[in-house]
């Protein structure tokens, strides 16, 4: 009788955890701070984008980071938050009092371990961080089940002490052992053969979570995240759009899309659902007050974009031979409906539906009157249109002062008039202010009404939402006054009034954080 071999059964993926660090990394880096509001919006996002865990802050460092992180613990509840702390029990304390809301809580606590950073910032002897490292990963677990364990700036350090201190943190009750590549100085190669090491001579290697945390200062974050992987990590640290310190860090959406378009390769799935890619990215670089760049990895206007003859030919007749992922994939649809004055809030809903938004009746019932407002200044409103309905909602403030109305005279050889109104409480105020241009006429005239001192105006910028001259305009402002800096958002038709709202929003954001 001839033996039968039976097939064997397929593996299953390996699963990777994304570590999104979008409000603590990324937001630290200059112009990209948050306000509490913002950082609540993006937090909800990106609970629903999947992500294993979000780094909502570092309780200790501010009392508005401490209430940030505690605000967001308390609000995300299908998925871990975690506060960043050094390696000393106050900081500890603080991450845990923050936390005390969260479903799953987790403190993420650090200390330098290579010899620059051990010698210059720390004066510590590899022996008292080896020892510290013990010590506070203990009473980190004392206060929190969950505790990940970060050895800064990990890839410059002498590979064997590395190896001693991550076995003691796994020992002591580190769930989550972290390898930063803090200053973005290894290669992928560099970076494959130390996860490796660390894995085969790491005491407890496979009791705990191995994360990866890359920095970009050589363009390379998503590249090494990725060789780490490989290599057998099984957390990645992100930030979307890659926003961070310095050069910033490895981008979500390219490394989560690498994964998913590359399976034949990495063979590893995540919990993102990557059809909310997209809106997660421009949520985000709606808040910052920056545009997408053209040419970004998976979100830019020109990832789907063919304009050589060859290109479009080969994509018509068969996308696979210019395309590797679809647009669907990270939730752009390509059916661009088109709704006006006459369509009813079934449709809009019906639409918002389709996009992948999902809001409470009075939200959708603000959206709707925004929507109507529009349809009677152009014709046809794109869902271009709709997402800037909703994600400039999203960033409004409570009105200290709000629009009323405004004229404007200006042409060729004359200098700019600004009459502009204000509504503030119960009462308007006015003023009238000349300027070089319209906007600057605008924006000398509110500077006499708002009762802050001189506020500098750092950037300026306008984008419009779709093609044609009826498109609504997208205008965003970066406002900086006694030191502090609010990003501001407009929309309108009309490029002078959503300049005008933009202004007003950062100024009421001001108000608000005095």
């Amino acid at each position: 009788m001839t033996a039968t071999t039976m097939p064997t059964a397929p593996s299953s993926p390996r699963r990777i955890k994304i570590f999104d660090t979008t409000l603590r990394d990324g937001e630290q880096a200059p112009g990209c701070s948050m306000n509490l509001d913002e950082k609540l919006s993006v937090a909800r996002q990106l609970e629903t984008l999947g992500v294993d865990c979000i780094e909502a802050g570092f309780a200790v460092s501010s009392p508005g980071d401490f209430e940030s992180v505690q605000a967001i613990a308390n609000t995300v509840k299908s998925c871990a938050v975690a506060s960043l702390a050094r390696s000393v029990t106050k900081d500890i304390d603080a991450a845990y009092e923050a936390l005390r809301g969260a479903e799953a809580p987790r403190i993420h606590l650090f200390i330098a371990t290579s010899p620059v950073h051990m010698k210059h910032k720390l004066r510590m002897s590899p022996e008292a961080v080896l020892e510290r490292t013990v010590e506070m990963v203990r009473y980190a677990k004392s206060r929190c089940p969950d505790v990940e364990f970060s050895a800064e700036d990990a890839t410059r350090s002498d590979r064997a002490f590395l190896a001693q201190v991550l076995s003691a943190a796994i020992k002591a009750g580190a769930t989550t052992v972290n390898v930063p590549d803090t200053v973005g100085y290894v290669t992928p190669e560099e970076l494959a053969a130390l996860v490796s090491y660390l894995k085969e001579a790491v005491e407890g290697s496979d009791e705990a979570d191995f994360s990866l945390h890359c920095h970009d200062d050589l363009g390379m974050a998503v590249a090494n995240t990725l060789a780490g992987v490989r290599a057998g990590a099984t957390q990645v640290e992100c930030t979307v759009n890659g926003i961070g310190e310095r050069a910033g860090n490895a981008a979500l959406e390219e490394v989560v899309m690498a994964l998913k378009t590359r399976k034949d390769l990495f063979d590893c799935a995540t919990g993102i659902d990557t059809t909310q890619i997209y809106r997660t990215s421009k949520l985000v670089y709606n808040v910052i007050g920056q545009a997408v760049p053209m040419n970004k990895s998976v979100v830019g206007a020109n990832a789907f974009a063919h304009e050589s003859g060859i290109h479009q030919h080969g994509v018509m007749a068969e996308r696979s031979t210019y395309e590797i992922m679809s647009a669907e994939d990270i939730g752009l649809k390509q059916n661009n409906m088109v709704l006006g004055k006459h369509s009813g809030r079934h449709a809009f809903e019906g639409r918002l539906s389709e996009l992948g938004y999902s809001f409470a009746p009075a939200d959708a019932e603000v959206f709707f009157e925004r929507f109507k407002e529009i349809c009677d200044k152009k014709k046809a409103v794109t869902d271009s249109d709709i997402e800037a309905i909703v994600n400039n909602r999203v960033v409004e403030q409570p009105h200290h002062y709000r629009l009323e109305n405004f004229h404007v005279h200006s042409g060729k050889e004359v200098t700019a008039v600004c009459v502009v109104t204000l509504g503030r409480e119960k009462e308007l105020v006015e003023a009238v202010s000349l300027g070089d241009g319209p906007v600057d006429a605008a924006y000398n005239a509110i500077g006499g009404l708002v009762s802050l001192p001189l506020c500098e105006l750092e950037a300026y910028s306008i984008n419009s939402t779709s093609d044609g001259t009826d498109s609504l305009g997208e205008v965003v402002v970066k406002l900086r006054c006694e030191g502090r800096l609010a990003i501001g958002h407009g929309l309108s038709t009309d490029v002078i009034e959503a300049s005008i709202l933009a202004y007003l929003n950062a100024v009421n954001k001001l108000l608000d954080s005095r």
